[in-house]
C-alpha cells in the first residue's frame, strides 16, 4: 500500500536517497530541510508516517517530535547520529515509534517503515476488533484505546504493546516475546526499548484513563509484562 511520507533531513544526499528508496515502494514522499518546515508541512498534508533527523537546523528533530506527539499520533522513525542508549530513550519518551542510528542501510529504512505502516493501519484481521479488559477498551479498527469511556492517545508501538498483552490477558510476556510481536524483523531492539515504551504507557493511562488503569500493565519481576485480567 503507498503512503504519504514526509522525510525531515537536511542532508542533501542522505534525503535524496531516502527518497529514491521510498518512492520504490510506492509512496508518495516529501522533503524538507528544518524543523520548523517540518512542523508546518506535518500539519499541512498529514502524512502517514514521518522520518524524522534529529540533528535539524531551526527547531531540532526531537522538538518537532515532542510537538507532533502532542497534535498527533502518527508514526515517527528518528534518525540519529547519537548512539547512547540514553539519547535513545529519550527519544522514545517523547513520542516516537522507532529510531535508526547512522549510518545505516536504506534497505534497512524501508523495512522500518514498513513495519510501522503496517501496524499503524492494522485491523481486526487477527482476532476481535475491540478488545475489553476490565475498564480498558481497545479498539484494533480505528486504533483507539479508552478507559472507562475515556480516550487515551497512544503512539503505535504504544498501542502494539497494549494489543498483544490485551489479546491473551493474564499471560506474562517475556520482552524478547513483546520486540518478536511488535518490532518484528528487527532484532537489535534493547529490551529497555519495551521498558520505555511500557513506562510511557502507563504514564498516559495515568493521566488519561486512571492510576488503576496504569497499575493493570503489570510487570512480573525476572519475566516480562502482563496485563491484569484480575
Amino acid at each position: 500500500m503507498s503512503a504519504r511520507i514526509l522525510v525531515a533531513e537536511d542532508d542533501v544526499k542522505q534525503s535524496r536517497l531516502i527518497r529514491i528508496y521510498l518512492e520504490r515502494e510506492g509512496n508518495a514522499v516529501q522533503v524538507v530541510a528544518d524543523g520548523r518546515a517540518a512542523l508546518e508541512r506535518a500539519r499541512s498534508v498529514k502524512p502517514d508516517l514521518i522520518v524524522l533527523d534529529v540533528m535539524l537546523p531551526l527547531v531540532d528533530g526531537l522538538d518537532v517530535c515532542r510537538i507532533l506527539r502532542t497534535e498527533s499520533d502518527v508514526p515517527i522513525l528518528l534518525l540519529t547520529a547519537r548512539t547512547t542508549e540514553e539519547d535513545m530513550l529519550l527519544g522514545l519518551d517523547l513520542g516516537a515509534d522507532d529510531y535508526l542510528t547512522k549510518p545505516y542501510s536504506p534497505r534497512e529504512l524501508t523495512a522500518r517503515v514498513r513495519a510501522l505502516l503496517r501496524r499503524s493501519r492494522k485491523g481486526g484481521a487477527d482476532g476481535p476488533a475491540v478488545l475489553r479488559v476490565g475498564a480498558l477498551e481497545l479498539d484494533t479498527a480505528r486504533f483507539e484505546v479508552r478507559v472507562a469511556g475515556r480516550p487515551v492517545a497512544l503512539t503505535s508501538k504504544e498501542f502494539s504493546i497494549l494489543e498483544a498483552l490485551a489479546r491473551e490477558p493474564g499471560r506474562v510476556f517475556s520482552r524478547a516475546q513483546i520486540i518478536e510481536r511488535v518490532f518484528g524483523f528487527d532484532r537489535d531492539v534493547l529490551e529497555r526499548t519495551v521498558d520505555a515504551h511500557v513506562m510511557n504507557l502507563r504514564r498516559k493511562l495515568e493521566r488519561e484513563g486512571s492510576a488503576e488503569a496504569a497499575r493493570c500493565v503489570e510487570t512480573v519481576y525476572g519475566r516480562g509484562y502482563r496485563l491484569s485480567d484480575g
